[in-house]
């Protein structure tokens, strides 16, 4: 026969704080960056020529306004998140473009994912069409690239997935450097350990595989989101990990694109897989989140 337990005030208690806890593991998984509230943003859906929108880039003209590639027709488009006007320019032929941004002297660099880039002029955004684009075919070494970022003349690559990255512990982060004439060259090479995170598959292997990455503006971190596994990686400036956050699925569908404006306010923009595409908007308030 089963004898009744008894439980204490004090044992009562601490048992329905277990039982409260282990009901909220599913949302305490998520977190945010400090200075970021990443359960309420503002959001825009696009349309549906940008159900495959691949990479984002805030306008330095103007902070309220984005440049977006899709991965598919070879275009990029211009809008802002408070209107429904879209712009494009048609700047190549169909293929797979990962990642856009704008070079200090006002170059637009996009990103193929067989490591080749392409290079115009800002100006031409103002047209549909544009016949002066610098092609600079397989200027990275063999692999899958995603992620681009322009630090001043510099351009940042990361590798989705390439051969020598072992065991994806490790992120093969190249430098593209632009010289005075305005013609591209690599520059260096490195690469970031990742094997603190502990997002693995069934095989064991590290599950992160770089869409998009940004640097903070204020805080000079590199953020660095994976749209497998849905992470958030943040990095020093010396590119050590300082921490990763998991992205809530409801919000995050499929995030490939991120970027900053002046004031360090963050977008992050989702593939429509089988919903609509979306930018999510981030205001940073570095003095903390008001609930």
């Amino acid at each position: 026969m089963l004898k009744p337990i008894l439980l204490s005030a004090n044992s009562f208690f601490c048992l329905m704080v277990v039982l409260v806890c282990a009901n909220c593991n599913s949302s305490a998984q998520f977190g945010s960056p400090a200075g970021y509230d990443f359960t309420r943003p503002s959001k825009k859906t696009l349309p549906a020529v940008l159900h495959e929108i691949s990479g984002i880039a805030v306008d330095k003209k103007n902070d309220s306004s984005l440049l977006a590639i899709e991965d598919e027709d070879g275009k990029l488009f211009s809008f802002s998140m408070n209107d429904k006007a879209l712009r494009y320019l048609k700047f190549a032929k169909k293929g797979d473009y990962e990642d856009v941004t704008i070079l200090k002297n006002n170059q637009v660099a996009v990103l193929k994912s067989d490591g080749s880039v392409f290079l115009f002029r800002e100006a031409a955004l103002q047209n549909e069409k544009i016949d002066s684009v610098k092609v600079y075919d397989h200027i990275l070494p063999e692999g899958e690239y995603e992620g681009l970022f322009a630090d001043d003349s510099t351009l940042i690559t990361l590798c989705k997935n390439c051969p020598e990255d072992k065991q994806k512990k490790e992120v093969s982060v190249y430098k593209l450097q632009l010289a005075a004439s305005d013609s591209l060259r690599l520059l260096s090479s490195f690469k970031i350990d990742i094997s603190a995170i502990q997002a693995k598959g069934e095989d064991g292997k590290i599950k992160f595989h770089p869409s998009g990455i940004a640097k903070h503006p204020v805080t000079k971190e590199w953020f660095i989101i994976s749209s497998v596994n849905k992470l958030l990686l943040l990095l020093d400036r010396d590119w050590k990990v300082k921490t990763y956050f998991k992205l809530n699925p409801a919000l995050f569908n499929q995030p490939e694109g991120i970027s900053f404006n002046s004031r360090g306010d963050l977008y992050i923009s989702n593939e429509g897989g089988e919903g609509a595409a979306t930018v999510l908007f981030f205001k940073y308030l570095p003095g903390g989140i008001v609930k």
